[in-house]
């Protein structure tokens, strides 16, 4: 079993910044695509950014030039920057990881529990 556990939420003004961290452990062999969700309420989850295993990322409009993703493949940990935050970037944000768990193509898909980032105005 894989687990993924997210830190880093928590409330702050808008034009603050923040940092999420998503540590994955369990039974790995190989992690592929690690990325960030999210999901306001009301609305339905969306992509924030995802990372490769080699370094490619790929992230959304609404956050380019704001939210910088990064990993540590050592660690199996994903990491998430946010900065110039904005009331609108209030929401539970997941962490999201393609796992292999033994050697071979065929990965699963996990997820974290989420972590609660709110941004005042």
């Amino acid at each position: 079993q894989v687990q993924l556990l997210e830190s880093g939420g928590g409330l702050v003004q808008a034009g603050g910044s923040l940092g999420l961290s998503c540590a994955a452990s369990g039974t790995i062999f190989r992690i592929d695509t690690m990325g960030w969700y999210r999901q306001a309420p009301g609305n339905q989850r969306e992509l924030v950014a995802h990372i490769t295993s080699g370094g490619s990322t790929n992230y959304a409009d609404s956050v380019k030039g704001r939210f910088t993703i990064s990993r540590d493949s050592a660690k199996n940990t994903a990491y998430l920057q946010m900065d110039s935050l904005k009331p609108e970037d209030t929401a539970v944000y997941y962490c999201n990881a393609e796992v292999a768990v033994v050697n071979g193509p065929f990965t699963h898909n996990y997820w974290g529990q989420g972590t609660q980032v709110t941004v005042s105005s």
